[in-house]
């Protein structure tokens, strides 16, 4: 019974350490897409990125490492940046793919 308990006990800690991870917020390279195009002009579509932008297709952030396309949930945060290769602080939602970013910096090429 105790082993049980113990068990448990670590799990439910080890789930309490990764919900309050995924409420922080994180710093991530990467570039600023558009959902049509997402990781496929990563890095060589600035220019595609903001056409398809500006006709109504949402800005989505591509992770530098993973290449994964995370929807922004607050994309007024990044309008300066389409199509550019950027840092950013953002809280990522594993649930929806999604991340809400509060800081974004353009990192010169």
């Amino acid at each position: 019974m105790k082993r049980i308990f113990a068990v448990a006990l670590s799990f439910m800690s080890f789930v309490a350490v990764a919900a309050f991870a995924a409420d922080s917020p994180a710093k991530l390279n990467g570039w600023i897409s558009d959902a049509m195009c997402g990781a496929k002009h990563a890095g060589t579509g600035a220019s595609c990125a903001k056409k398809c932008i500006d006709g109504g297709e949402k800005p989505v952030f591509v992770d530098e490492a993973k290449k994964e396309v995370w929807a922004i949930d607050n994309p007024d945060s990044v309008k300066d940046a389409y199509g550019k290769h950027v840092a950013i602080t953002a809280t990522a939602d594993t649930a929806t793919k999604s991340v809400h970013v509060t800081a974004v910096s353009v990192i010169a090429q």
